[in-house]
């Protein structure tokens, strides 16, 4: 029984001796070999104003062309209804023409055709239409942030129709009485159309 005792102990001292041998080689210094060559001036001490320093440029990443260029509009606060017709209206249409389109929208200059017992309207093919003007102003900025997104896949603006655009409901807010407030998520796809 003593021999199965003392075998632990000794294994202990040795590891703790290992251990100091560790430290001892960590803690060493390194001589300086000419302590001649170090010098030190009241010039280099005494610096009152920091030098700035020149950073290199960083590379900018090269774009690669892509075929499609996707903007989204997360819960944004419009009618869903409002939304789908602006969808189904500016299918098919360039970026610029229907961001001119719902500018004359929001002057109630122009239509968007609704569909349903809604009141005739005046011009050139439209039967029933409204003026929805707080749409229009969102889709706006989600025209241009697609528009953007054209711009940095290197697609060319001109070319470029809006190929797909749907409208569904985003998580709705609820109100006062049980009533849920109005929140869409909109998505617009483009891509180049070659003629």
């Amino acid at each position: 029984m003593t021999t199965q005792i003392s075998q632990p102990i000794e294994e202990k001292k040795s590891k703790v001796a290992g251990q100091s041998i560790k430290n001892e080689a960590k803690t060493t210094a390194i001589p300086v070999e000419d302590s001649s060559k170090i010098t030190t001036s009241p010039e280099s001490q005494i610096t009152t104003s920091p030098e700035k320093k020149k950073e290199p440029k960083k590379e900018q990443p090269k774009l690669t062309k892509k075929d499609e260029a996707i903007a989204r509009g997360l819960a944004v606060h419009m009618s869903k209804k409002h939304a789908m017709y602006i969808c189904s209206f500016i299918k098919n249409k360039s970026i610029d023409e229907s961001i001119n389109y719902l500018e004359q929208v929001i002057k109630l200059k122009k239509v968007i055709p609704f569909k349903g017992e809604i009141p005739h309207r005046k011009g050139k093919g439209i039967m029933s239409g409204r003026y929805p003007v707080n749409a229009s102003k969102l889709f706006i900025s989600i025209l241009k942030s697609l528009k953007g997104n054209v711009i940095v896949n290197q697609m060319e603006l001109e070319n470029t129709r809006i190929t797909f655009a749907s409208a569904c409901w985003a998580a709705r807010p609820m109100r006062r009485g049980s009533v849920k407030g109005k929140r869409t998520n909109v998505i617009l796809k483009a891509r180049e159309v070659r003629k």
